[in-house]
């Protein structure tokens, strides 16, 4: 007799999304099963993205598309963007981690020290980066072999974490004076126009496209988070792929503090702050499954560029930031009824 299929398997690899191997389908199965919807959903995203364009265009045309403010838009995504892919991967196995933000700022402050600028380039990129990997690798302890719940474990980090870059820094911005690291945030270090930054995060989101959509490790990823039983009897280690996916995001965070030293050349203990906010909001909007068993790179990247231009027109027409917050959290709420409505008709 044909087993149903879950919710969670009925979202199959494609463009943006993965899904644990598929069971046998319904007899109704390509119109029930919602192969589409992730490229339905990445579509309403762009669609949207068109609509902030437009709407920038008319209120603020010559600021708005001016070819600097548009490479701001970018390069303003790209660091908050490097965190979203980590944290696209966690919510995707069922996890959460609201440390990133905090491991931003520890692993930016950490890795601008007098003492750690004394080794150039090299020395400031392996700090942030052996920063946010130590973070990540202790989350990933305390919630795969801790057993703690990643919701106490994270806020743990991040009140750590926090705490940590403000003893580093004693509350002073520490100002970067390695000039090969701040020649990379000037328009002279632009190929054809774009900045650096932008194709460190096209970099990031093109491999972890890759790996979410087609390696072994993305395919165990999705599993644990449609069902994590299930996942450790079919052989998974189900402790050792949430440990690693703690230290995936721990190397975004890492990544994305180095792009905050490029973009604002210091290092601060306030940086990052509300990064958690803002990535997991990105990667829920752009279909992610916040109870875990499907995730998507593209529209994790779309919701970036959404959440982004719209703090930009914000910006630029000088609405104040509470407007702007206000913004997200129904953008937001909208995603999850969305998602809700998505998942039970799948479910009919």
């Amino acid at each position: 007799m044909t087993q149903p299929v879950s919710p969670t398997q009925q979202g199959g690899p494609d463009k943006g999304a993965v899904a644990p191997v598929s069971g046998p389908r319904k007899k109704d199965g390509p119109a029930r099963t919602g192969g589409l919807r992730p490229d339905v959903r990445n579509l309403s995203l762009l669609g949207v993205l068109a609509v902030l364009v437009v709407v920038g265009g008319f209120t603020e045309p010559d600021a708005f598309l001016d070819t600097g403010n548009l490479q701001l838009i970018l390069t303003q995504s790209s660091v908050i963007g490097v965190v979203t892919v980590g944290m696209t991967f966690v919510i995707t196995s069922g996890g959460i981690d609201l440390s990133v933000g905090a491991m931003v700022a520890l692993a930016s402050v950490w890795a601008t020290t007098v003492a750690t600028q004394e080794y150039g380039f090299a020395g400031i990129l392996f700090t942030a980066v052996i920063v946010g990997l130590g973070a990540g690798l202790v989350n990933g302890l305390l919630i795969a072999y801790g057993r703690m719940v990643p919701f106490i474990a994270t806020l743990a980090m991040l009140a750590s974490a926090r705490g940590l870059a403000l003893q580093i820094t004693d509350g002073r911005t520490q100002i970067v004076t390695v000039k090969s690291v701040l020649d990379l945030g000037l328009p002279d270090s632009y190929v054809l126009g774009i900045p650096p930054l932008v194709m460190m995060f096209a970099a990031v989101t093109v491999v972890g496209w890759l790996v979410l959509n087609r390696t072994t490790f993305g395919r165990r990823t999705v599993a644990v988070g449609g069902n994590a039983e299930a996942a450790r009897l079919a052989g998974i280690d189900v402790r050792r792929q949430r440990l690693f996916l703690y230290l995936l995001s721990g190397l975004c965070c890492g990544i994305a503090a180095f792009m905050l030293i490029i973009l604002s050349g210091s290092g601060q203990n306030t940086n990052g702050n509300l990064y958690e906010l803002d990535a997991i909001a990105a990667a829920i909007i752009g279909g992610t499954l916040l109870i875990g068993g499907r995730g998507t790179i593209v529209g994790s990247v779309l919701g970036v560029l959404v959440f982004t231009t719209i703090t930009n027109i914000f910006a630029l027409n000088n609405l104040q930031s509470d407007v702007q917050q206000i913004a997200k959290g129904a953008i937001i709420v909208a995603a999850v009824l969305v998602q809700r409505r998505t998942s039970a008709h799948g479910e009919t």
